[in-house]
């Protein structure tokens, strides 16, 4: 087993994310088994209780970790569900630490960064591994910044061990001085130079730009980093992140990180015809549609990074070019909001905790529904749709959910609010007793001839959950008798899954986060269904 650590100089937001998955889809294409992880600076235990406008969006795996966005994008281009074990931040490395110093596990050593806290790390590094060919780790934030620095002793502890293969690469950035009008390679030297105070020597240069990289750029780089010329990888500006590994390997990366690792790669051929067809779908869309988000943290895109991609899927499904129209709920009066969604073909009201913002959402979702626009709701959205029926059609005085206001017709609350204790300890044992949230993949079952059926051609599906609070099931024939009716619950009958109309075109709301699991390669149903009636609209 090899490992490739990838580091960032110079800047944040570099890209070293799509770097990472697109170069673990280059090696997936030369029938390489990878696992991709994520090493994460930060103190935060993981981000479940970080404001999306601090890290972004919140991404679950399967199996219920709360994760950095990045392992969306490795999920996204690997088309390889990600672990709980795949992503670990500093403030979980020590948390293990100081748990293992009050169990006695350190025998009354001094606790120290090293080697105790490195140990953690390597250990992290080496765990959870089976038969994969190559283990990439990216390493977050910027090198430089003291919170890398136990990561990257780490590492550079790892590849003094000569039992062990690896290779180190490290994204930089070019910045072009106008005024001068030439690209600079400074400070990709003294980013180097900072590893190279860690003790450690990249094998790789990866070099953001956005500006063609000449000759003389290049061959200063690999004389004062000391690096291969051919290991001196540009990393343009693309029109689609889904053009990276194509670039990447025409630069050849992929190739320079094989022969670091011993490898002769005509030996492992590189098959890239399902991306180079999916750029074809790409150029070749033909339609447009506008689809409105409402959400409260729509000046950061990276809050919603799944959904916009997922939206993207659909489109290229659809032979369709999706202009996303993000409107903040927070900040719109009801009229702005009325004039702004008039020109949109879907909306899409995705999923968010606290009560900011949530009048707003109401307004779309009441919008849609008397204009018949098509209509999606994720999570929240789908409890807001709730909220808005039992207020608006059912007449129900007072309807709300419980997470927002006190009020004996909570058609949204905790589950111990509607379902019997017995019922609930049954249901999970393991689970704290209460309304714990919800995280990770979960199976519903599906009506047949429902909308949700016939999208999904199966009766039986498994998505992510990320919530605590559920649709009551007490409403549930007061909602089906105005036309309104749940197609999607839990296998034991016990929480709405989907809620669809009949009434309208297209109007389904899903308690769980579909975008997780939408893929380039393989688009999520639910959103080419969602695209091709906005198409239609």
């Amino acid at each position: 087993m090899h490992f490739v650590f990838i580091t960032g100089g110079v800047a944040s937001s570099l890209g070293k994310g799509i770097a990472s998955a697109s170069l673990a889809t280059l090696l997936k294409s030369r029938k390489f088994k990878v696992r991709i992880r994520k090493l994460d600076p930060y103190l935060n235990v993981d981000p479940g209780t970080m404001s999306p406008y601090q890290h972004g969006e919140v991404y679950v795996t399967d199996d219920g970790a709360e994760t950095d966005l990045d392992l969306g994008h490795y999920e996204r281009f690997t088309n390889q569900s990600a672990k709980q074990s795949d992503s670990v931040s500093s403030g979980k490395i020590y948390s293990n630490v100081l748990m293992k110093e009050r169990k006695g596990d350190y025998l009354g050593s001094t606790i120290q960064v090293i080697p105790h806290v490195t140990n953690e790390i390597k250990s992290f590094i080496h765990s959870d591994l089976k038969n994969e060919d190559i283990a990439i780790y990216e390493i977050g934030g910027t090198v430089g910044d003291i919170e890398s620095l136990p990561f990257l002793e780490a590492i550079r502890q790892i590849r003094n061990d000569k039992n062990i293969s690896s290779a180190l690469i490290h994204m930089t950035y070019i910045p072009y001085l106008s005024s001068a009008g030439e690209l600079k390679t400074k400070p990709t030297q003294h980013s180097v130079k900072e590893l190279l105070n860690a003790g450690i020597q990249p094998n790789i240069i990866m070099c953001r730009s956005e500006q063609p990289i000449d000759e003389d750029s290049i061959s200063k780089i690999s004389l004062f980093c000391n690096v291969k010329k051919e290991s001196v990888i540009p990393a343009l500006n693309a029109k689609s992140i889904y053009e990276v590994p194509s670039l990447y390997s025409k630069y050849g990366l992929d190739e320079a990180l094989l022969k670091q690792l011993g490898y002769k790669p005509k030996n492992h051929k590189l098959n890239l015809k399902p991306w180079i067809d999916l750029q074809k779908k790409i150029k070749k869309r033909k339609h447009k549609v506008k689809i409105a988000v409402v959400g409260k943290y729509t000046n950061l895109k990276d809050s919603y990074k799944s959904l916009n991609e997922a939206l993207v899927h659909g489109g290229i499904e659809n032979s369709t070019d999706v202009n996303i129209q993000w409107i903040n709920s927070e900040k719109e009066n009801n009229n702005s909001l009325m004039k702004k969604l008039k020109d949109c073909n879907g909306i899409l009201i995705p999923g968010g905790f606290g009560i900011r913002g949530i009048n707003g959402k109401i307004h779309a979702i009441k919008y849609a529904r008397e204009n018949n626009i098509p209509f999606f709701g994720i999570c929240l959205g789908m409890q807001l749709a709730v909220i808005e029926i039992a207020q608006n059609v059912l007449k129900i005085k007072n309807a709300h959910s419980s997470e927002f206001k006190k009020t004996t017709k909570s058609v949204v609350g905790l589950m111990t609010e509607w379902v019997n204790k017995n019922k609930i300890e049954k249901r999970d044992k393991n689970s704290d007793k209460g309304g714990t949230m919800r995280l990770g993949a979960y199976k519903a079952i599906l009506k047949k001839n429902s909308k949700i059926f016939s999208i999904y051609k199966k009766g039986v599906i498994s998505e992510r959950h990320r919530h605590r609070y559920e649709v009551n099931q007490k409403f549930l024939s007061k909602f089906e008798n105005k036309g309104y009716y749940f197609s999607g619950m839990s296998p034991d009958g016990l929480l709405p899954e989907v809620l669809e109309s009949k009434k309208h075109k297209w109007f389904i709301g899903v308690q769980f986060h579909p975008e997780l699991k939408s893929r380039p390669l393989d688009p999520h149903p639910l959103f080419v269904s969602f695209i091709k009636a906005a198409i239609n609209d």
